[in-house]
């Protein structure tokens, strides 16, 4: 009986220290975690005090000059922008029916596998090499020269990968069962992933998608690499806007010089003066509000779409 209870006062013992071992476990996740939101607290605090007197209707409806009370941030969020959205439109169709078909329809071979391998190493590849990927195939063989186009497709590629593994991820997340009663019911592959995989995968797919834009909206090395401009005082034509040289095209703007806000950030922390960190503090937040919201709308569209799905 002596032996029996010393067994049991031993066990509980254990289950102590091991209690003890996940608290602190816990207790240090917690502290590390309240050191890093401090750390970007105050990078976000310093930056709103530094530029908080540049936030006017003026710094957004300016364009860039070299006195930094006048210089504004117009052509550079009109070009992230444009960037952007040329960079959504390349990157992800291709990269969601890629994942689509490595998912659902590639067979299970070695060729898939080193496919798969490359993928998930290009994820990794510094966006320099992209840059000079770029460069020597959009800017100079297929003529594209230092345009949005090309600024928009570099950018493409950089976020391709991670637009192709949250795209698989997503798709394999959603139960075999549903693909067997789809199936079961007589639909075909394709009807099976487009009324089916494809909108219950959606909400994962948007995630990446969003995170993919977030990090290529920041990116500055490949947009240098490239030959974006850091000093630009004027906007892309509109579509059919009168122009010194006629009417302007529909895409015309795709072959526009530009810059973009991460170019103009370092055009204005280069400066000597510093009049202009304040304006770069000023950009910076205003860019870091941008992947903000980009990431807000991911995971509202998330929220919402979830929300809809009905398993």
């Amino acid at each position: 009986m002596q032996q029996n209870a010393l067994t049991t006062e031993q066990i509980r013992a254990l289950i102590a220290r091991g209690k003890l071992k996940d608290t602190l476990f816990k207790a240090l996740g917690v502290l590390f975690l309240a050191i890093g939101l401090a750390v970007i607290l105050l990078l976000v605090i310093d930056m709103v005090e530094k530029g908080s007197e540049r936030f006017t209707v003026d710094f957004f409806l300016n364009f860039a000059s070299r006195r930094a009370a006048q210089a504004g941030i117009l052509s550079a969020w009109v070009g992230s922008l444009l960037v952007m959205l040329v960079t959504a439109v390349a990157a992800v169709p291709i990269g969601v029916a890629a994942g689509l078909y490595l998912e659902e329809y590639a067979k299970r071979n070695w060729i898939t596998e080193i496919i798969e391998i490359n993928i998930t190493n290009l994820a990794a590849v510094p966006s320099i090499v992209y840059g000079l990927l770029a460069l020597g195939i959009f800017v100079y063989q297929f003529g594209f020269g230092q345009s949005i186009l090309s600024a928009g497709l570099t950018l493409a590629l950089l976020i391709l990968p991670i637009v192709i593994v949250s795209t698989r991820e997503a798709i394999r997340a959603i139960p075999a069962m549903i693909r067997e009663a789809s199936m079961g019911c007589g639909a075909t592959r394709w009807q099976t992933c487009r009324y089916h995989i494809i909108p219950y995968a959606m909400p994962g797919i948007l995630t990446g998608v969003i995170i993919g834009l977030a990090r290529a909206i920041g990116e500055t090395a490949p947009i240098i690499t490239i030959g974006a401009l850091t000093f630009i005082a004027f906007l892309p034509p509109a579509p059919f806007a009168e122009t010194g040289e006629g009417v302007a095209g529909l895409f015309d703007w795709v072959m526009s010089p530009f810059t973009v806000m991460p170019i103009q950030i370092f055009n204005w922390t280069s400066r000597p003066d510093p009049a202009f960190e304040v304006n770069a503090a000023a950009a910076g937040f205003v860019l870091m509000v941008m992947v903000l919201t980009m990431n807000g709308v991911a995971i509202w569209l998330r929220y919402k779409m979830r929300k809809n799905i009905k398993w």
